[in-house]
């Protein structure tokens, strides 16, 4: 095996295992900015020794030994007096051992899952959860963050060294909450992997519409919390809801990049495989009192059951609107009920519904109103207002392709007689 060969697979065993060998060394020295310095460490002797020695039967346990072996050192030399310390490094040496196809311990998944929720904790601004995540648990570095959320590298650099410090400042301690607490820090890692998802599927800015990377992320995410989480019916919930939408993505644009409305894609594009992932968790999801995940992941399974848009059960998909505005009341929400109104009830009734949402301040720079506005003016035939619509959701709307849909159906109106 060449050495770029051998770089490459370095690089793609450390974006498998990151997230496990950074918390197989955060269980021992209880810093996560610490653990990543030495797992970056342990990549570092990768990259020398692989080449020269070759890839290890167990490329993931070598580099989480290898950090093992630093976290050890480190802490030796920081406390080398204390007798705890003394017992502690006699008692990891006895777990480090040559055979690196042994080296994994059972308490890693629980170390991953403590990573993960210290990463997504609340003390922290939703981007930089979302940043640190991707670099501790997806293996990302600072640059293909950068270049996935459309920023800096020291813009990137400089949120997951303040994350850093401020759990550092607040004390947060390498654990899984107890149950008071569990619940709002679920609901933390749940949203970190949502807005990755969200960001990958539906871009705020650029050229494109869509970041596959990032939905990918999003997705082994949802999939490693499943494996984490088994009891957690709103886990399956989010996994169900990502894999369903993640399942439209080659469907969702032309060959030249332009994006494709729900209505118009080609359901035999779909893939059918993450269809059913989708559904299979969307099982394990279902109680008696679902949480909004769940719910949207109802919503999201309509439309993959329906083989023609006009198969929808759109009525049922108003109603599901309907109880996710209850269990998370958002204008944001109300106004997909209204478009589920309009499909269910006619474009009369759900511009009625759109309509009442235009004083909301939540809405007022938000380009979707607009564009469903105009969308339901267009159906009946009210091109000139249409068009103004159209128009005003192009001038709030960061993303070229979605600016450039918006600018089309402004003109084809237009071209049209009120």
């Amino acid at each position: 095996m060449g050495e770029s060969e051998v770089r490459r697979t370095v690089e793609t065993v450390w974006r498998m295992e990151a997230g496990r060998v950074v918390a197989g060394i955060a269980g021992i020295v209880r810093d996560v900015g610490l653990a990543e310095e030495l797992a970056q460490d342990a990549l570092v002797a990768a990259l020398e020794q692989w080449p020269r020695d070759g890839v290890p039967a167990n490329p993931g346990a070598w580099l989480t030994t290898v950090g093992k072996r630093r976290a050890i050192d480190a802490l030796r030399r920081r406390q080398t007096r204390e007798r705890t310390l003394a017992e502690l490094g006699r008692d990891l040496d006895e777990q480090v051992t040559p055979d690196f196809d042994a080296a994994v311990e059972d308490r890693i998944e629980d170390d991953l899952l403590r990573l993960i929720f210290v990463a997504c904790h609340p003390v922290l601004s939703p981007i930089a959860r979302a940043a640190l995540t991707l670099r501790l648990i997806g293996g990302l570095t600072t640059g293909e963050i950068a270049r996935a959320f459309l920023t800096t590298e020291p813009t990137v650099g400089q949120r997951i060294t303040r994350a850093k410090q401020t759990l550092a400042a607040a004390w947060v301690p390498f654990e899984v909450p107890g149950p008071a607490d569990r619940a709002e820090r679920l609901d933390s890692v749940l949203e970190v992997v949502y807005l990755i998802f969200n960001e990958g599927y539906a871009a705020t800015a650029g050229d494109d519409l869509m970041r596959p990377a990032l939905c990918q992320e999003a997705l082994r995410l949802a999939r490693q919390l499943q494996a984490l989480m088994p009891g957690e019916p709103e886990v399956h919930g989010l996994a169900a809801l990502l894999e369903i939408q993640a399942s439209r993505t080659h469907a969702r644009t032309a060959p030249d990049g332009e994006p494709i409305l729900l209505n118009d894609q080609d359901r035999r594009r779909w893939d059918q495989l993450l269809i059913r992932r989708g559904l299979a968790a969307l099982d394990r999801a279902r109680t008696d009192h679902p949480g909004p995940y769940a719910v949207q992941a109802e919503i999201a399974a309509c439309h993959a059951r329906a083989r023609t848009p006009e198969e929808t059960d759109w009525a049922r998909i108003a109603a599901l609107y309907a109880e996710l505005a209850r269990l998370v009341p958002s204008p944001v929400v109300e106004l997909n009920r209204a478009v589920a109104i309009a499909q269910a009830e006619g474009p009369a009734a759900g511009l009625a519904a759109a309509r009442a949402l235009a004083d909301e301040p939540a809405l007022a720079q938000y380009y979707l109103l607009p564009g469903v506005l105009g969308d339901l003016l267009a159906k009946l035939g009210r091109h000139d207002e249409a068009r103004q619509e159209f128009e005003r959701a192009a001038s709030l709307v960061d993303n070229a392709r979605v600016r450039a849909l918006l600018l089309d159906r402004a003109a084809d109106c237009g071209q049209k007689k009120s």
